[in-house]
């Protein structure tokens, strides 16, 4: 009961903002739910002026809330299926990865951006865009507005790229009688899921693929999904040694993502499931929900953001996440080749 009293109103208010940001975002699924709803919290928050009943309830929400969201979001992974289909893309996606956590380090030190924002933006750009920037979020302890500038720039690659990868795919010469080589380009080179799958199903629609291309770019898709599980890990690791190494007593156990553990099992129970001949239909519900937290969470985040610093300190951010969307892009393009793939 102290628990309703305390959080309630803020979080009926992030509830109230998601759900016509969730239907919108079905409307316009280039832009996606969550970027709505953090843009409408955001701009919501600039004519509220009285916040002592909803400040916890927001916090729960950007916070606890999240963390549920990346925990549903493991039932949408059969871990047989990736692995049997995931492995032909796994090269490449590794070396995207990597690629992208080099630069955002790099522009990190030479144009001094603050180190969690370019820890977000290197992850979100190399894993599935908001999901990994929800995972990764709580384990560096950042704030609303760094996880807010973050989804702002991953926000607009992944709009850029569903309207520019299928021309450029056209024009560097991609088969257009298999969706195979355009569907692991979407699925390693895109951020965001409903990014990859617009341009997957546009390159399906422009020569009559049927699904193919988005089979192939959402099973890539997953597959990325999963380096969520070592990223948040090791980020755990370094937090708590940092903090020690600088006199801080930051313990292992205080920092490690034990949210973790229940996506892994999450996605153990889907996999399992599956094994046992359970439709993957059974767990739509779950996956769906997890998407709507994302967008509550992401209502919450922009209701504590200041959108005029947002725009004011917007340009290296911006700038960071273009080099790492290029040099992901430019990496999936060599490896595709080296591997015989396009």
């Amino acid at each position: 009961m102290e628990f309703l009293k305390k959080n309630s109103y803020g979080i009926l208010l992030c509830l109230a903002i998601a759900v016509p940001s969730w239907f919108l975002g079905k409307q316009f699924p280039i832009i996606g739910g969550p970027v709505i709803a953090i843009i409408a919290g955001m701009i919501f928050g600039l004519f509220l002026k009285e916040r002592s009943r909803l400040e916890s309830g927001i916090k729960y929400t950007s916070k606890k809330i999240l963390q549920y969201a990346v925990v549903l979001l493991g039932f949408g992974l059969n871990l047989q299926v990736i692995f049997q289909t995931g492995m032909q893309s796994l090269p490449i996606i590794l070396s995207t990865i990597a690629v992208s956590l080099v630069i955002a380090y790099v522009l990190h030190r030479a144009l001094h951006i603050p180190e969690k924002i370019s820890t977000l933006i290197g992850v979100g750009s190399s894993i599935c865009g908001g999901s990994a920037i929800a995972a990764t979020a709580p384990v560096i302890d950042a704030d609303d507005e760094e996880v807010a500038q973050a989804i702002s720039v991953i926000f607009l690659f992944n709009v850029l790229a569903a309207i520019i990868f299928p021309m450029f795919g056209t024009m560097i010469g991609f088969s257009q009688t298999s969706g195979e080589a355009f569907g692991i380009f979407a699925g390693t080179a895109v951020n965001d899921t409903s990014s990859v799958t617009a341009a997957a199903a546009t390159w399906d629609s422009m020569y009559d693929l049927g699904s193919a291309t988005l089979d192939k770019a959402v099973t890539v898709k997953l597959t990325r999904t999963l380096a969520i599980i070592p990223i948040t890990l090791v980020l755990a690791f370094m937090r708590a040694k940092k903090g020690n190494d600088s006199g801080e007593k930051v313990s292992m156990k205080k920092v490690f993502p034990y949210f973790i553990l229940f996506f892994v099992g999450a996605s153990v129970i889907t996999t399992v499931a599956a094994v046992a001949g359970v439709p993957a239909e059974v767990f739509s519900p779950l996956k769906d929900l997890s998407k709507f937290f994302i967008i509550m969470a992401m209502a919450a985040i922009g209701l504590n953001t200041d959108i005029v610093k947002l725009v004011k300190n917007g340009g290296k951010p911006i700038g960071l996440g273009l080099a790492c969307w290029v040099g992901i892009t430019v990496v999936s393009l060599i490896m595709q080749k080296m591997l015989g793939i396009w």
